[in-house]
């Protein structure tokens, strides 16, 4: 069974930055892609920015330029840098991760975090 464990939410003011991280932990031998989604409040949840494992990143048009994804040195783990906040980027983000194979034929290819607040002040 695989395992995400997310960080760095919090409560920031506009035009601040916050750092998320995600490490997947569990018999895993590879995962193809690792990435973020957001939900606010009455919205559907939605893409933010997901990398390969060839470092190929892509990005909602909302946040390019401002957020950068990138899977870590250590293994298994992926980092949102979020620069020049604004109050429409709050919301719960959520760490995802596909193609994901294990040592168990019964594991599922995709697995979600459980969830990090992001809240930015005007």
């Amino acid at each position: 069974h695989v395992r995400l464990v997310e960080s760095g939410g919090g409560l920031v003011q506009a035009g601040g930055s916050l750092r998320l991280s995600c490490a997947a932990s569990g018999s895993i031998f590879s995962i193809k892609t690792m990435g973020w989604y957001r939900q606010a409040p009455g919205k559907q949840r939605e893409l933010v920015a997901l990398v390969t494992r060839g470092e190929s990143a892509d990005y909602a048009d909302s946040v390019k330029g401002r957020f950068t994804i990138s899977r870590g040195n250590v293994e298994n783990t992926v980092s949102l840098e979020m620069n020049n906040l604004r109050p429409e980027d709050t919301a719960v983000y959520y760490c995802n991760v596909r193609g994901v194979i294990t040592t168990s034929p019964y594991s599922s290819p995709e697995y979600w975090g459980q969830g990090t607040q992001v809240t930015v002040s005007s």
